[in-house]
């Protein structure tokens, strides 16, 4: 079994960004800056958030943190989105989910400039995605196909499978193993039975946020595992695989953590990047 490191990779990938932004600043032109809003004090939120902070600081994009009281109104959250995308040195702005539950969170992300759109959430990123135009493209179904192509993984004629249909992980990932020739079953609570599904895949990609529901008596031999689940039990972070019964049939398998959450918040950065190229070219 081969581990897809995403920790190693991205760390990785976000020298060689780093060393891209460096030579840019250095011919007179200003940093890259991303907004992040944050809204109450979930504790997985702080969490990811302190991380996605502390990768823009190393690889120089800067970075405004926006944390809002969870009782803050629509309105008010509204009108900071409308000033950050007035803000002509703001390239990226993210707002960091859940929110709280009185606020419209789809309203506000598509309130979001699509050309601002770091986390590629925006419904017109979206379509553009599943039109097979460029585009800023959700972060962590980017930084899967990064990881497939990094460990040299050809999608060609593979059956694929994914378990889990939200707008995040699910659609956009199927969309993108699809655009790389794999043929997909997309999976979800209504599937009758799933390992019926999954038993043919020759690569999986498990988004349900249910831990350890892919085992290996669901999986044949050599299939490749793309774990996107974290969960916390026990005090411990688990994925929605079992790692330690996997390992004993899969080709390739990611961890968790270290697998796919480290090459999601590269991606982030890799769009605020991109963006950021756009805004400074005009």
């Amino acid at each position: 079994m081969i581990l897809l490191d995403g920790k190693a990779l991205s760390i990785k990938r976000n020298l060689e960004l780093k060393e891209k932004i460096e030579r840019i600043v250095s011919n007179n032109y200003r940093s890259p800056k991303l907004a992040i809003i944050l809204v109450g004090n979930n504790p997985a939120s702080l969490s990811y958030v302190k991380g996605k902070k502390r990768a823009c600081e190393l690889v120089g994009i800067k970075h405004d943190m926006h944390h809002l009281d969870e009782n803050i109104s629509q309105k008010e959250l509204e009108d900071l989105i409308i000033n950050l995308n007035e803000d002509d040195l703001v390239d990226g702005i993210l707002l960091q989910l859940p929110i709280s539950k009185h606020l419209d969170d789809s309203l506000l992300i598509d309130m979001i400039s699509k050309n601002k759109d770091a986390d590629g959430f925006h419904v017109i990123n979206q379509g553009y995605l599943y039109q097979k135009k460029k585009t800023i493209y959700p972060a962590t179904p980017k930084g899967i196909m990064t990881m497939l192509k990094a460990y040299d993984i050809n999608l060609l004629g593979m059956n694929a499978v994914v378990i889990g249909r939200s707008n995040i992980v699910g659609f956009p990932v199927a969309r993108l193993l699809m655009d790389q020739g794999a043929t997909i079953t997309v999976c979800h609570s209504k599937t009758k039975d799933v390992s019926m599904y999954t038993k043919q895949a020759d690569i999986i990609v498990v988004a349900a946020g249910r831990p350890h529901i892919l085992t290996k008596d669901m999986v044949k031999k050599g299939a490749i595992v793309v774990d996107v689940g974290v969960n916390r039990v026990d005090g411990k972070l688990i994925g929605d695989a079992d790692f330690s019964d996997l390992k004993e049939v899969c080709s390739y398998l990611t961890p968790v953590p270290g697998g796919v959450g480290p090459m999601t918040i590269h991606s982030l950065l890799e769009n605020t990047f991109e963006l950021y190229l756009e805004h400074i070219a005009k």
